[in-house]
């Protein structure tokens, strides 16, 4: 889970967006986000094969963006581990 905040305003970032797309490099996957209503945050959930893979794309965006890097397991892979 990426948790992204906008210092800048996210004007800046939906025009990036626009002009480039989400930049996001091969090995890693956008599952889907969601904004706080008031826009000042955005989660998004990013399947990568490791936290590293995000980097290049963490790296496309730090000029506009805060990254807050969570790790998450899908339930049933969190509990299968409990095992």
């Amino acid at each position: 889970m990426v948790i992204e905040r906008f210092p800048r305003g996210i004007e800046p970032v939906w025009q990036r967006v626009a002009e480039r797309g989400r930049m996001i490099p091969d090995g890693v996957a956008y599952q889907g986000s969601w904004l706080e209503p008031d826009g000042g945050r955005c989660f998004q959930l990013m399947e990568a094969p490791d936290r590293k893979a995000l980097d290049p794309w963490i790296e496309r965006w730090r000029d506009l963006i805060d990254f807050e890097v969570v790790p998450v397991l899908t339930s049933r892979d969190f509990w299968s581990q409990q095992k």
